[in-house]
């Protein structure tokens, strides 16, 4: 018996991504597959390419995160990094005084931004060995969503 004809013997990768209100790509990380969510947040908030406001003088920054978030570690570094954590799980929403959801979940634009990374197939499947060849292909499908979205806004 040979080796599992399942395992190419290539490494999972993790993409972590953070974006703004509407859902552009701000960050983009590379982490293996078995390390957790938490861990990886201090290399996405490393990653950021524009500088964010002063979080004494300027608007503070909310950061909405899910539950693989939640714990003292990640509210920490997303508070050294100058962002106000938000984790809510799943069903848990902010209701109004009646009970109806007040404010819909903000945890779907990042799913749809990664949705729009997997258009591009060499992003949906690895084909690159190396780790810094397949975030150089990420960062490029990032920028281009930026600019199909200014292309969009100016016609």
């Amino acid at each position: 018996m040979g080796a599992n004809p399942t395992d190419r013997a290539k490494n999972g990768t993790k993409r972590g991504v953070l974006t703004e209100a509407e859902g552009g790509p701000v960050a983009v990380a590379l982490a293996p597959a078995n390390r957790h969510d938490s861990l990886v947040l201090q290399d996405i908030l490393e990653a950021v390419v524009v500088e964010p406001p002063n979080p004494v003088t300027g608007p503070t920054q909310h950061l909405c995160l899910d539950k693989a978030f939640d714990g003292t570690p990640s509210d920490a570094t997303a508070r050294v990094f100058g962002y106000e954590p938000h984790v809510r799980r799943i069903g848990e929403e902010k209701l109004d005084a009646k009970g109806r959801k007040k404010h819909p979940a903000r945890r779907w634009v990042v799913e749809r931004t990664i949705s729009w990374l997997n258009r591009c197939r060499a992003i949906l499947t690895r084909w690159d060995k190396k780790a810094e060849n397949y975030l150089g292909m990420i960062q490029l499908a990032c920028a281009l969503l930026w600019y199909r979205r200014k292309w969009r806004l100016t016609t």
